[in-house]
């Protein structure tokens, strides 16, 4: 078994499909030995599990478990390009969009929510860069949007 997989059952994540594109996207695109991984919001199930904006409608620690959530589907993503999970090298980048009220700015603890996720599953190769920022809207009223870009290697 692989690390990767073996430190998702230790956290008990159980990957779901690769998601489907809801608009005129792929789920990732590989170009050279780069993933980017699209935008994917806190669904579970086939339900979007958390809406609304933070600082209004739910709080950091629901912010923390969309962000994580998001992080898992985006795993999937990354998965159905490379295969062979181990084969990730860095996750590099993590774009984190929270939907924000207008006066909340705890953006970067709802978005460690993804972070910490890459790092429990990659080890040091789940470090990345990252923003996390707030935003007015997402689609269906999302809590949150994570995107994120790999390396792969050969």
């Amino acid at each position: 078994m692989n690390i990767v997989e073996k430190n998702l059952r230790e956290l008990n994540i159980t990957l779901p499909d690769c998601p489907t594109p809801v608009a005129a996207y792929v789920p990732a695109v590989r170009v050279g030995n780069f993933v980017f991984a699209s935008g994917q919001t806190p669904i579970a199930g086939g339900n979007l599990v958390y809406k609304g904006k933070l600082g209004q409608d739910l709080g950091i620690e629901e912010g923390y478990e969309a962000a994580r959530l998001a992080a898992i589907r985006v795993i999937a993503e990354l998965k159905s390009v490379v295969g062979d999970l181990d084969r990730i090298a860095r996750i590099v980048k993590v774009t984190g969009y929270v939907n924000s009220a207008p006066d909340f700015g705890d953006q970067p603890k709802v978005v460690n929510g993804a972070s910490e996720l890459f790092r429990s599953v990659f080890g040091e190769k789940g470090d990345h860069a990252r923003i996390a920022f707030g935003t007015g809207a997402l689609p269906d009223n999302a809590a949150v949007e994570i995107d994120v870009i790999a390396y792969v290697e050969d």
